[in-house]
């Protein structure tokens, strides 16, 4: 079985969303009605990856669990419901990986990685998809990062203080608006300075250069497909991933079908197969060094081929069976592209 190390998945947030009266506990001892937990990650060889937490859509929460925010009456969150939110999937991490067991761990680094492969541990790093808990000061940049966050993605799909945000009807180019705001060219400078992942995302093309620009590092995409096979605004463009190609950067394919799909529609009929594709587009384009598995488990929507991350090994096989990778070439889109990124930009 090869080892899986992954650019992005949504089960912090996942947790934080259920009625579980330790949401901690039920990741490490029981099957969860999701796409992860501890049991089945250990099944399906997935070693490790980047855990995001993330401010949901506020209609979504007050409509799911009115009681998580402190004024189920107002019409968008305040400042402190999205650093309260954040905190609280922080605080369900750090229950998984100080429990006694001692099966998953917060990794700051490559080598520590490693070691947690060697070690059988399910290797977490820490990741913050969308920056709007972060006030203008940007002081909690710095509380997360000493608590163990090394990997950011400035925008997601709403406006904030730091962009325009990305959304858009399919089809469409990237190019949705304005780019980065100067307080968000202030956050990803500060991110530089502290070797963090600067996560593009969810960034439309004008935030997207802006950041390229500001950037001396691997651009990483941790959860992003070929425009040219799926038009979705959130996609790479051929012109995009030259300069993933230029800064040796990462891109996670994601296994959401609507980013698969040239249709671009969620649909739990999807072949296994339109993965394939885009990891051989993104491989043409970028080289085999530079592209590697970005599931969005728990935050897409995944084939019912997939099903879940017990699902991982079909890929491997189908890259074996069906389109004849080799060992070394599995090895390295399985993990070491993205160990060997994350090293370019934390250093050993």
């Amino acid at each position: 079985m090869s080892l899986v190390f992954d650019g992005h998945n949504d089960v912090l947030t996942r947790l934080w969303l259920s009625n579980s009266p330790n949401p901690a506990q039920a990741f490490l001892q029981q099957r969860l009605a999701g796409e992860m937990d501890l049991q089945r990650c250990q099944m399906a060889g997935f070693a490790g990856g980047l855990f995001a937490i993330f401010v949901p859509p506020f209609e979504y929460v007050q409509q799911h669990v009115p009681h998580k925010l402190a004024n189920p009456q107002a019409d968008q969150f305040s400042q402190q419901d999205m650093q309260n939110i954040c905190l609280k999937q922080l605080a369900i991490l750090q229950e998984i990986v100080t429990d006694p067991n001692q099966q998953v761990k917060l990794c700051t680094s490559s080598a520590e990685i490693r070691q947690c492969i060697e070690q059988q541990k399910l290797a977490v790093v820490l990741h913050l998809e969308g920056a709007e808990a972060i006030a203008e000061d940007l002081e909690l940049l710095d509380v997360l990062y000493q608590a163990g966050l090394r990997s950011i993605g400035p925008l997601w799909n709403r406006q904030s203080l730091f962009g325009h945000g990305l959304k858009a009807a399919f089809p469409h180019s990237p190019n949705t608006g304005a780019g980065l705001t100067d307080l968000g060219k202030q956050l990803v400078k500060r991110c530089a300075e502290l070797r963090m992942v600067v996560d593009v995302s969810h960034m439309n093309e004008r935030a997207f250069w802006d950041t390229a620009e500001l950037l001396q590092q691997p651009l990483v995409a941790t959860h992003s497909n070929a425009h040219t096979l799926c038009p979705q605004a959130r996609n790479l463009t051929d012109h995009q991933l030259k300069a993933f190609q230029e800064t040796q950067g990462m891109i996670g394919v994601n296994f959401d079908t609507a980013f698969l799909r040239e249709d671009g529609q969620r649909n739990r009929e999807t072949s296994l197969d339109v993965i394939l594709d885009h990891i051989e587009y993104l491989m043409a384009h970028v080289g085999e060094a530079h592209v590697g598995f970005g599931s969005d488990f728990d935050g897409g929507f995944i084939s019912q081929e997939l099903e879940d991350v017990t699902g991982l090994p079909k890929i491997v096989q189908r890259m074996q069976q069906r389109r004849g990778y080799s060992e070394n070439l599995i090895h390295q889109l399985c993990r070491e592209n993205w160990l060997n990124t994350l090293e370019r930009i934390w250093g050993k």
